[in-house]
């Protein structure tokens, strides 16, 4: 009988025991969800900085692109795939600067090699040089990715045929389209990556308007905010050009 009622006042004590620890774990819980949200609050709240986006954030956009350039590598190639892998409906992936407003008979490439130094180029110019082409998996930031296949020239081909090398050396390459209504900025060292293109052509093809023709980027080691369509203007910079999506509160390395 007394051992029962011992028994009794076990449960209960580990009964009371049990409810202690949950009336702990709820308060943590309570706690550490209100410290969230303070933190979130005081961060969504504070003065936008550059590029529309909060200095905290950006900070640490900009630190992440420290540490992936340290590591980034020109002979790292993104994988390639066969002709075959490539597919015939290839996505759009954003129309800004490729609108109807254009006359392709007119286009030429400017490449401004320092200021007052403007060098003038036709699309024939480019096809004269070696072809390259290149098959990879094209990656969006809205999340979506396509095996695609593009032809045209080399990026580093181009620079060295117009004796470039001292723009080479610099930091950043700027792109913008003829209307102006986009731009991007990249590094060099994934410029001068060998996949890196100078496109001219998809699947075989002549790139059709809504792919940028006459002539756009194709860099795939970057997300394809980078893949300037309709190139107008070619630039270089030791510090970063304005970027289009960085300005809006993208990574402005976009890196893969």
């Amino acid at each position: 009988m007394r051992k029962n009622s011992f028994s009794s006042r076990e449960v209960q004590m580990e009964g009371k025991d049990i409810r202690r620890k949950k009336l702990v774990s709820f308060a943590v819980f309570i706690a550490l969800l209100s410290v969230g949200y303070f933190a979130w609050y005081k961060l969504y709240n504070q003065p936008q900085g550059e590029g529309k986006i909060q200095p905290a954030l950006r900070s640490v956009l900009v630190t992440n692109e420290r540490l992936f350039s340290k590591f980034y590598s020109a002979n790292r190639k993104a994988k390639s795939y066969s002709k075959s892998d490539a597919t015939a409906n290839v996505r759009v992936n954003g129309n800004v600067g490729v609108g109807d407003n254009f006359d392709p008979a007119a286009w030429h490439l400017k490449v401004a090699r320092k200021t007052g130094d403007t060098l003038t180029l036709s699309l024939d110019d480019l096809k004269a040089l070696p072809k390259t082409e290149v098959v990879f998996d094209f990656k969006c930031v809205e999340g979506w990715n396509q095996v695609t296949y593009w032809g045209g020239v080399r990026v580093s081909d181009f620079l060295r045929k117009y004796n470039l090398a001292p723009q080479m050396a610099m930091g950043y390459v700027g792109m913008v389209t003829p209307d102006s209504a986009y731009y991007v900025g990249v590094d060099m060292p994934s410029m001068l990556q060998p996949q890196t293109l100078l496109c001219y052509e998809m699947n075989g093809k002549p790139l059709p308007k809504n792919q940028g023709a006459p002539l756009r980027l194709i860099i795939p080691v970057k997300y394809g905010i980078k893949h300037l369509k309709r190139i107008g203007t070619i630039f270089f910079s030791n510090t970063k050009p304005r970027d289009y999506w960085a300005e809006l509160g993208y990574d402005y390395y976009a890196g893969l």
